[in-house]
């Protein structure tokens, strides 16, 4: 009677040790979902730059909670279960408040932003998407030699106002003055390389500067994630800005980034983003992430929100703005 005893004793222990250990990795796993959530910060950006990585794609990191759900509940453990719990809390608090956003705020302007891309096989058709949302502004990347009179044709006689700039180009409802080019060309890109432009808006709500900005394509390696070029020509950007005189400023581009990468930290740090963090621009057939901004100074962007799929591998991502 006593080792049987101390058998079944023993079987308890060995079976506490285990699902100690489990629920422990459980419990570790969704804390750091959570921590990364909150604080995506505390990873470093140097070398491969996992940083702007994960702050790129990090409202899908919520995902990581689907495998912890399941085995919580099939082990039918508390400590399990408040782990899964734990990233949701998290989420929540970093995303929720987006869904509660006022959708009838008050706006002065609207605009729009869509890298139109340079394959577009849809030219009129993307033209005459953009055409229907009536917006005050409308920003244009990836515009070719071969499709600008294209875009000018259809867009004329909603949008008699406009300034080309190397592949960037803006169309307004209202006068534009002052346009010129922005050097965002980060260095060992050839000559020829423009996608930046500066024009005045005089809007009835006064002068408005805007920039229109493509900055550099990254790419996802073996080595890391390649930014370097783009936080270059975001620097530039971010300088231009800096000196800008007219107080009312909005920033259209194809920024290759969400508001939340640290790379482009000299951009946002002088503008304000949309709250929502959602509204994802690329890829347009499966959008996951929202590279294409809308950022202003000196007054908000109330609401954000794309439209359906041109020819583009981008959606179109409309803006309202209040001063």
């Amino acid at each position: 009677m006593g080792r049987a005893k101390e058998a079944a004793k023993d079987g308890r222990g060995r079976r506490w040790r285990r699902l100690g250990t489990w629920e422990c990795a459980t419990a570790a796993a969704g804390l750091l979902t959570s921590l990364l959530l909150l604080f995506p910060g505390l990873v470093p950006n140097g070398g491969p730059r996992l940083g702007s990585l994960l702050e790129t794609f990090l409202p899908w990191l919520g995902l990581a909670v689907l495998p912890l759900v399941p085995v919580a509940l099939v082990r039918r453990s508390a400590v399990a279960v408040g782990a899964a719990l734990l990233p949701v809390a998290a989420w929540t608090v970093a995303y929720g408040g987006t869904f509660f956003a006022d959708e009838n705020a008050a706006y002065d302007l609207t605009v729009l932003q869509h890298n139109v891309s340079d394959e577009n096989r849809d030219v009129a058709g993307t033209a005459r998407a953009l055409v229907r949302e009536r917006a005050d502004l409308v920003a244009l990347q990836e515009v070719t030699d071969d499709t600008r009179e294209a875009y000018r044709t259809a867009l004329v006689d909603e949008y008699p106002h406009h300034a080309v700039v190397g592949t960037v180009g803006l169309w307004s409802r209202h006068p534009l003055v002052d346009a010129r080019p922005v050097d965002v060309k980060p260095q060992g890109i050839p000559d020829g390389w423009n996608r930046g432009l500066r024009a005045t808006a005089r809007t009835p709500h006064g002068e408005v500067a805007v920039y229109v900005a493509h900055l550099p394509s990254v790419r996802v390696s073996a080595t890391g994630f390649t930014t370097e070029r783009r936080d270059e020509s975001a620097g530039l950007l971010a300088a231009a800005i800096r000196a800008e005189e007219v107080e009312r400023l909005v920033l259209l581009g194809d920024l290759n980034s969400t508001t939340r990468d640290r790379g482009l930290d000299p951009v946002h740090s002088q503008l304000n983003a949309p709250k929502d963090p959602f509204a994802f621009s690329w890829p347009a057939s499966r959008p996951l992430a929202r590279i294409d901004q809308v950022l202003v100074r000196s007054g908000q962007v109330t609401q954000v929100s794309t439209l359906e799929r041109t020819g583009s591998d981008h959606l179109p991502v409309r803006a309202r703005i209040a001063f």
